[in-house]
């Protein structure tokens, strides 16, 4: 392949004849595909998107609208059109000069990061009426008043969805980087995309989940999720790992530590340098952290009572008999630590002291305000969810990875597929992303139960969330506790987690916030010195005012956390071995349970 003297590529006729070899292939290919696609199971429609209700009100509110006023109708209209038009003239006035004079760079996007997008008239055309169609379907939705404040949240969502879907970065015609490299590989990087695709469709039973990491660089226990440990117990839910201490002597009072199960365990895990269970060894705590079965069919009748049972009182029980201690210092993170929640006021109710204080992560408690979650909990997506998992008996682990995803669109949907399909791209070797796609299925009725009482009615913290034989309320969380949130965790809002802990029953409550979101905001070891995080002591004001008047810290919450944990840990004993207690070891850490995949 040579350059001509305008730098434009010259192919020659090899060169072109392996393009259209490689062209055959990806013929092949395609073949290949459509019998995945065959041999994929139909879902509930609902899940797909919100019922045609939603946009059929919106239409009726901004037709009548237009109607009753036809002069913005009118001005909306012209101005699409004039600027469309506007965009075709400078296309066409660049094309007779041969290129784009002066070009003024667009707006700041990194999915028109490449040049050609400025100074080519064909791309620069495309990007520019991208932009104004974009404009338009904004202003259009702006302009929708008759509709609730959760019905214009959803439609704000989902026609962004729909401007973020149509961008022309998607399709090969309109991606100046893909064809780029399509040419210089002789079409090599579409054979590698196709197969991506392909691989990453037969991955997961036809639904499109786009691979996030290289899943061939980790493997559990050997370079992620390393930290020593056993298996000391297990159930039908839940292994239980007894960690091995690194001190001479520890803590009295050990920790129990619960982790959502819709993730695995070993975000807190990943590698020695960020492994926040490594690092509770090393300040010298007796450490147990349960590992959550993956959901199958089996476990379709499993509810929230049967994870407060065999999950929280049976973990803590045990744990009680292995140390020989009366109580246990418990953490629960995410979903975990709004069910710990749970499993306090149940323990408040019968009695029970087991639990000495109470940590928890980015937890959601008072669900009044549903986020930037409220597209998905409304009635039409849980109601096919729930005609889903009764045909299923589980939530899959991809409509939940999915509905995630969505909120993050550009990020983890489009330009992960664009640099794996369109470019034919490795995904990176990166620890996070690998346990991002390491998903989990969950119990059907667990999931319903919580979706509809606490999601939708906010039972636990208005009438109270039936449970066990109990009705139980946040105003009976009465242990000692401390909470940590993240400043843009866009899954527990740091202001949702802050209501639901003013309305905690207890005397004795601390509050963080971490700076960044509902991962790195957590996982953030001292020694990276990275986020910093606040503190205020008053937690009577709203959060707003919290926050003004918070102390900011520089570094990791994790010596905070440490030094008000060691108040309620006990004087120090010698450190227990693992099997020490003649509970034997069932498996080394990281288990068995935590290595299923939600596809298996």
């Amino acid at each position: 392949m040579t350059t001509s003297e305008d730098n434009a590529p010259e192919l020659s006729e090899e060169h072109l004849e392996r393009i259209r070899e490689n062209m055959t292939k990806v013929e092949e290919l395609s073949k290949r595909l459509i019998d995945v696609m065959a041999g994929k199971e139909a879902h509930t429609p609902a899940l797909d998107g919100p019922n045609q209700d939603l946009f059929a009100r919106a239409a009726t509110s901004y037709f009548a609208e237009a109607w009753q006023n036809p002069a913005k109708l009118l001005e909306h209209q012209v101005a699409f059109w004039g600027q469309s038009v506007m965009n075709f003239a400078e296309a066409q006035q660049a094309l007779a000069a041969g290129g784009v004079e002066d070009s003024e760079p667009g707006p700041k996007d990194k999915r028109f990061s490449n040049p050609l997008w400025d100074t080519n008239p064909y791309f620069r055309f495309i990007r520019q009426q991208y932009q104004t169609n974009a404009d338009a379907i904004a202003q259009a939705v702006a302009s929708v008043d008759d509709l609730d404040g959760k019905d214009k949240q959803r439609l704000h969502f989902f026609s962004q969805q729909i401007i973020d879907l149509m961008s022309p970065t998607n399709f090969l015609a309109s991606n100046p980087d893909a064809l780029e490299k399509a040419v210089e590989t002789e079409g090599q990087s579409l054979i590698k995309g196709l197969e991506n695709l392909v691989a990453d469709l037969e991955a997961n039973n036809g639904e499109m989940v786009v691979r996030l990491a290289d899943e061939s660089a980790f493997k559990l226990g050997e370079n992620i999720a390393t930290t020593p440990g056993d298996v000391v117990y297990r159930n039908r839910l839940m292994e239980l790992i007894q960690y091995k201490p690194t001190t001479e002597t520890v803590h009295e009072t050990p920790i129990v530590l619960f982790p959502p199960w819709i993730n695995k365990y070993y975000i807190l895990d990943l590698k020695a340098q960020n492994s926040l269970i490594k690092w509770v060894t090393e300040q010298g705590y007796t450490l147990f952290v349960v590992s959550w079965v993956n959901a199958d069919a089996s476990h379709a009748e499993v509810g929230m009572g049967d994870y407060v049972e065999e999950g929280f009182l049976t973990a803590i029980e045990t744990v009680k008999s292995i140390c020989k201690v009366k109580q246990v210092n418990a953490v629960g993170y995410c979903i975990a630590g709004t069910t710990l929640s749970l499993t306090l006021s149940l323990m408040k109710q019968r009695g029970d002291k087991s639990i000495k204080s109470a940590t928890f992560f980015t937890t959601l408690t008072d669900f009044g305000e549903q986020g930037e979650f409220t597209p998905f909990l409304q009635n039409d997506f849980v109601d096919g969810i729930q005609e889903q998992v009764t045909k299923d008996g589980i939530l899959k682990a991809w409509v939940i990875g999915r509905t995630m995803s969505f909120l993050r669109s550009n990020d983890l949907i489009y330009g992960p597929a664009i640099r794996s399909y369109m470019m034919g791209e490795t995904p990176p070797a990166f620890d996070l992303l690998y346990w991002n796609g390491d998903g989990a299925n969950l119990p059907g009725k667990m999931a319903i139960e919580y979706l509809r009482g606490l999601c939708q009615r906010n039972q636990f913290v208005t009438d109270g969330f039936d449970l066990l034989g109990h009705k139980l309320h946040i105003r009976d969380v009465d242990v000692p506790l401390m909470a940590i949130s993240c400043e843009t965790d866009h899954i527990a809002a740091w202001k949702d987690c802050y209501r639901g802990v003013q309305q905690m029953g207890s005397r004795s409550k601390t509050f963080v916030v971490s700076e960044s979101g509902h991962i790195a905001g957590i996982v953030n070891p001292p020694s990276k010195k990275k986020y910093g995080h606040y503190t205020n002591p008053d937690l009577n004001a709203d959060a707003d005012a919290w926050m003004k008047e918070a102390d900011f810290h520089k570094g990791s919450w994790w010596p905070q956390w440490e030094a008000w944990l060691k108040k309620r840990s006990g004087k120090q004993i010698p450190a227990r071995q693992v099997g020490d207690s003649g509970y034997a070891s069932l498996a080394e850490a990281p288990g068995t349970y935590v290595l299923v995949k939600a596809t298996d």
